[in-house]
C-alpha cells in the first residue's frame, strides 16, 4: 500500500444509498475526517422514525459509528452542519445536539433545504481532525468484559497468534495487561512481561487498532509499560512484533528498539521480529 493510500481511505456504513449513489459514509484524508450528510435511517434495517428528535438521535449514532471507524470520537469534531426541510423542526432537536456537542463546541451551521427523501426530516454532516489523543485513559485489565476487550485488540493485531479467552485469563495472572480507551471507545491494549533471567529482561508490547494509529496512543501505552517494567527492576527491555505489521516495526524502531532476531514459530509460517531497546 502506498503512502497516499495509507493517508486516504474510506469508511462505509452498509447504507444501500452509499452503493447505489457511489459515495462513502466518511473519508479519512491524512488527519482530516469528512463525514457525509447522514440521516436518521437505521442502516441495519433501513427504517426511519417519523419523529424528528428520534431521527436526530439516530443521525448522531450513525455519525458516531463512522467517526469510530475513522479513528475519532465526537471530541474530534471541528465543524457540523444541520440540514432540515422545516426550520421549526430544529429547536426540538437542540437537547439531543447539546448532549453530543455541548462540551465539544464545534463550528456549526443550520440550513433549511429539501432532502432526498420526504421521510428525512434532518441530515447531519461533520468534519473532524484526528489530532493527538485527548482524553486517553488506560486501565489494568480486570473482569470478563475487559479480558474480552484485550483479547479483541490482541487478536485483531496479531491474528496468527490469536488467543482464546482462557489463554487471556492465564496471561492476566502472569503479565500486566492494560486496555486503552478514548472515551468509551476501545483503541488499544498492552502487555508487560516481568523481568526474568540474569539480564532481568522485561518485554513491553503496545498494540493500537489501525484506525487509531499516529495519534500518540502507542507512545502513551509504551511509556506506561516501560515505567512499570523499570519499577520491577528490569535491566533490559525487549518487544516483539509481527513482521507483517509495518506500522508496529516503524513504531518500535522510532522508539529506539533495535532488531535482534527474526524467526518463524514451529508449525507456523508467519515471521516474528524480536527487538531490544538500545
Amino acid at each position: 500500500m502506498s503512502e497516499t493510500q495509507r493517508q486516504r481511505w474510506a469508511v462505509f456504513s452498509g447504507s444501500v444509498y452509499e452503493e447505489e449513489i457511489g459515495y462513502a459514509r466518511a473519508v479519512v484524508d491524512g488527519d482530516r475526517v469528512h463525514v457525509s450528510g447522514t440521516t436518521g435511517f437505521d442502516y441495519a434495517t433501513m427504517t426511519i422514525s417519523d419523529d424528528v428528535v428520534e431521527q436526530a438521535e439516530q443521525c448522531l449514532r450513525n455519525v458516531g459509528a463512522a467517526l469510530e471507524k475513522a479513528g475519532c470520537t465526537f471530541a474530534d469534531v471541528v465543524r457540523v452542519r444541520y440540514l432540515l426541510p422545516e426550520r421549526q423542526d430544529f429547536e426540538p432537536c437542540w437537547p439531543v445536539l447539546k448532549r453530543y456537542f455541548g462540551e465539544v463546541r464545534p463550528a456549526a451551521t443550520m440550513l433549511e433545504c429539501g432532502l432526498a427523501d420526504p421521510r428525512m426530516r434532518i441530515e447531519i454532516e461533520a468534519d473532524a481532525r484526528r489530532g493527538p489523543a485527548v482524553g486517553l485513559r488506560t486501565e489494568v485489565v480486570e473482569g470478563e468484559d475487559m479480558l474480552r476487550a484485550w483479547q479483541h485488540v490482541h487478536n485483531e493485531i496479531v491474528p496468527p497468534a490469536a488467543l482464546s479467552l482462557d489463554e487471556v485469563r492465564e496471561r492476566s495472572g502472569r503479565y500486566r495487561l492494560e486496555n486503552a480507551y478514548l472515551g468509551d471507545v476501545l483503541v488499544g491494549c498492552s502487555t508487560v512481561r516481568p523481568p526474568e533471567g540474569q539480564e532481568r529482561v522485561a518485554t513491553v508490547i503496545a498494540r493500537v487498532l489501525p484506525a487509531f494509529r499516529r495519534r500518540g496512543i502507542g507512545t502513551a501505552l509504551y511509556e506506561r509499560g516501560l515505567a512499570h517494567a523499570r519499577e520491577q527492576g528490569a535491566g533490559a527491555i525487549e518487544t516483539v512484533v509481527l513482521a507483517a505489521n509495518a506500522d508496529g516495526l516503524r513504531f518500535a524502531e522510532a522508539s529506539g528498539f533495535v532488531e535482534r532476531e527474526r524467526y518463524v514459530l514451529d508449525g507456523g509460517s508467519d515471521e516474528w521480529v524480536d527487538l531490544r531497546l538500545a
